[in-house]
C-alpha cells in the first residue's frame, strides 16, 4: 500500500527547450494514476542519453526516453519507483517531424517512461496494445490527442 502521495524530482541537464517542471510533475502524477512513490525525471542532451543507451541497451545512438525501474533489495522499504531520462533535443525533433505540438509529445514521453516504471512494456504485441491503451487514456484525461493517431494528409 502506498503511504504518501507521489514525489517527483526534476533534474534539468540540457539547454534545449523543455516543458516547465510543473507540467512534467503533473504528467508524471497522471501516469502514476493515484499510486504513491518517488520518481526522478532527468532531461538531458544527446551525449548523455547515447551513453546510457549504449551502456544499458547496447544501442549506440540517441533515443527519446529511457526508464530505469528501481527494485529495492529484500528488507529495504523504499517508495522509489525509478528514473526516467528524456532527451530534450530528440523529443523536440520528433514532435516537429511527427507534426505534434511539443507539449503533447513531451507529455507522451513522460507518461510512456513512467508506465515503464510501473511495469508496463511493449516488447510483444499484446503488451504493446495494453500499454498504448493506457497511454491513450492518461493523455486523454490530460487533454492531449491520441499519440498513435496518424493524420491523413489533406488535399487542397
Amino acid at each position: 500500500m502506498d503511504t504518501h502521495p507521489p514525489e517527483v524530482a526534476v533534474q534539468i541537464a540540457t539547454a534545449a527547450p523543455h516543458p516547465e517542471p510543473e507540467d512534467l510533475c503533473r504528467w508524471t502524477e497522471a501516469a502514476l494514476e493515484g499510486k504513491g512513490g518517488e520518481v526522478s525525471l532527468r532531461l538531458v542532451d544527446e551525449a548523455e542519453i547515447t551513453d546510457l543507451n549504449t551502456r544499458y541497451r547496447h544501442q549506440a545512438k540517441a533515443t527519446n526516453v529511457l526508464s530505469f525501474p528501481f527494485d529495492a533489495p529484500p528488507g529495504v522499504n523504499l517508495d522509489f519507483l525509478g528514473d526516467v531520462v528524456i532527451c530534450a533535443p530528440v523529443v523536440n525533433l520528433e514532435a516537429e517531424r511527427q507534426g505534434k505540438t511539443p507539449q503533447a509529445h513531451w507529455a507522451h514521453m513522460v507518461v510512456h517512461g513512467v508506465l515503464h516504471l510501473r511495469g508496463f512494456d511493449h516488447i510483444d504485441p499484446g503488451e504493446a496494445e495494453i500499454m498504448e491503451a493506457r497511454e491513450r487514456e492518461i493523455l486523454a484525461r490530460l487533454g492531449f490527442p491520441d499519440p498513435y493517431q496518424t493524420e491523413e494528409p489533406t488535399s487542397s
